[in-house]
């Protein structure tokens, strides 16, 4: 169903608020007026708002709509990470411990279970480079579906799982008599309808499987498929063909269901995603020589395939490992997670802890979250703060956040409106007066410099890296942007962040359309992002 708006207001009657409403505010003089008349928004009744703020004082310097709550998209990530930075710290560490529940034996043997207790670690060393910082890249795998493609980091996502079964058989334990089992009752698990995707406290390669597929090396060869993470869980099947060079390519990849990218049977033996024909599952895919990937623009099909039973995924995936540290284990790799196994609570004896893994700091995770628009690390955002303040259901959370932002930071709780998850799309509604305010308020915080560092740049970085290459300033343009697409339509197209001014003035901003007009190529999408570009770089040389 179509989400509702406000009333959509008429732009050329909508005063730009500076000292005066003068000449400045006629739409044929005023350069960020001429950008949101242009014919694309005139046409689709678009609805504009926008508040640009002196960062340090909290002085509005222009604004239009400021106070009609309108749906934010993933600028709704700036709410979440900025709460949980201050609730828990930028210096917070996620720290995942195994436990063995038994007897350990001369030999080695552990009669007992081997126990996994999961902390919300968003990366679980997936994407830790040698210098302890996150990685990422400008076209994140976790959009591989929305995007047409994706690049991969080149770092395993396997990291931490291996470390933690070498730390396991350093111990001592040679065998495990009993079974292993993932401990994920640190929060209630919850899908989010952007996606939609599962939250776990469990996270491997942030629980997605990508399936890479590159051409052969001439014409009538099987192209070469691939994905990771590499477990005893799951395989892929079907076949594919190189084709000519500039033919189309015709490539799906599919889980349970027909056009779908889950995949639920990880607890069961001969769990398989499907490569195809987009055509027919029956076909073979087609991948011509010289493939380019659109809009990303590398040699390599990707996609993706959602885990949607986490825990049983790492458990086999945590099995697997302990086989190649030199652990045997009695139980089935494949079988579903048996967490009826597990003791009354998470209270276990720092005598039986027999391995741990420790995160990236959250700062890094706030960078990862914001840089690409992370929709699970922005939900896992929204627990942390929520169980470091004693809930664990994403209800409760929501409610710690509100109280947090209303309280705290001192925000209108009439101007924003977080019904259902902490990553924005589809129901999130704020005003661009409230979320200006926000960044106003967090530059004055002892995590501002985090919070801001943690922004794409744009046309330089992120998810912004392609937009605005040509605006003047963009260096000094930090962003958080978001998209709702529904269907062929442009439902909200969102800009926030800091503009670090010609002057050297510091502007908090905030910067929406919704309803920005139909889709009749994926670049339209872009073509509007760079149209808010345009007005951030006017913003930049006025201020």
């Amino acid at each position: 169903m179509r989400a509702s708006f406000p009333a959509v207001l008429t732009l050329i009657t909508s005063c730009v608020l500076v000292a005066s409403c003068g000449s400045d505010s006629d739409s044929t003089a005023d350069p960020i007026a001429q950008v949101m008349n242009k014919p694309r928004y005139t046409s689709a009744n678009s609805q504009w708002s926008m508040v640009v703020m002196d960062a340090g004082t909290g002085e509005v310097l222009q604004a239009l709509q400021p106070d009609t709550l309108v749906l934010t998209a993933s600028v709704r990530k700036l709410y979440s990470v900025a709460t949980a930075l201050n609730v828990i710290g930028a210096d917070h560490r996620f720290v995942t411990p195994v436990y063995s529940a038994g007897t350990v034996d001369s030999s080695g043997k552990l009669t007992g279970n081997l126990i996994l207790k999961a902390s919300g670690d968003l990366t679980f060393g997936g994407r830790q480079k040698p210098d302890s910082t996150v990685d990422y890249t400008d076209f994140d795998h976790n959009d591989a579906r929305g995007l047409g493609g994706a690049i991969l980091t080149p770092e395993d996502p396997l990291t931490a799982m291996n470390d933690l079964a070498q730390q396991v058989r350093a111990s001592g334990i040679t065998s495990v008599n009993g079974d292993v089992i993932i401990d994920d009752r640190l929060f209630d698990a919850f899908t989010v309808p952007n996606g939609p995707v599962l939250i776990s406290p469990i996270q491997v390669n942030e629980n997605v499987i990508d399936v890479t597929l590159s051409p052969g090396a001439s014409a009538g060869q099987a192209g070469l498929l691939d994905w990771r993470p590499r477990t005893s869980a799951m395989t892929m099947q079907g076949t594919s063909l190189t084709t000519a060079a500039n033919s189309d390519a015709d490539i799906m990849v599919s889980g349970d269901v027909e056009n779908e990218g889950p995949l639920s049977c990880f607890a069961m033996l001969g769990c398989k995603g499907t490569l195809s024909s987009d055509e027919s599952l029956s076909a073979p895919a087609t991948i011509p020589l010289g493939y380019v990937s659109p809009l990303v623009g590398n040699g390599l099909y990707v996609n993706i395939l959602r885990v949607e039973d986490p825990p049983s995924f790492a458990r086999t995936a945590f099995v697997d490992a302990l086989t190649r540290a030199g652990v045997s284990v009695t139980a089935p790799a494949v079988e579903p997670n048996p967490s009826a196994a597990l003791p009354p609570t998470q209270d276990y004896p720092s005598t039986s802890q027999v391995a741990s893994f420790t995160s990236l700091p959250y700062s890094e995770f706030a960078k990862l979250v914001l840089k690409v628009s992370l929709n699970t690390g922005a939900n896992l955002s929204l627990m942390y703060q929520g169980l470091a303040q004693n809930v664990r259901t994403v209800g409760d959370a929501l409610g710690t956040e509100r109280k947090f932002l209303t309280g705290t930071l001192g925000l209108d709780g009439a101007g924003f409106n977080f019904p259902t998850n902490g990553s924005g799309t589809p129901d999130s509604q704020a005003t661009a007066r409230t979320t200006a305010t926000l960044l106003s308020k967090m530059s004055s915080l002892p995590v501002y410099q985090v919070y801001h560092d943690a922004l794409a740049i744009l046309g330089v970085d992120g998810s912004l890296a392609a937009v605005g290459k040509n605006v003047v300033g963009k260096e000094h343009i930090f962003v958080k942007s978001g998209a709702t697409l529904q269907g062929r339509e442009m439902v909200a197209m969102n800009m926030a962040g800091y503009i670090d001014a010609k002057s050297g003035r510091r502007l908090a901003y905030a910067l929406f359309v919704n309803n920005a007009g139909p889709i009749t190529a994926l670049t339209d999408t872009l073509e509007v992002f760079d149209d808010e570009a345009t007005i951030l770089g006017i913003l930049y040389a006025k201020y």
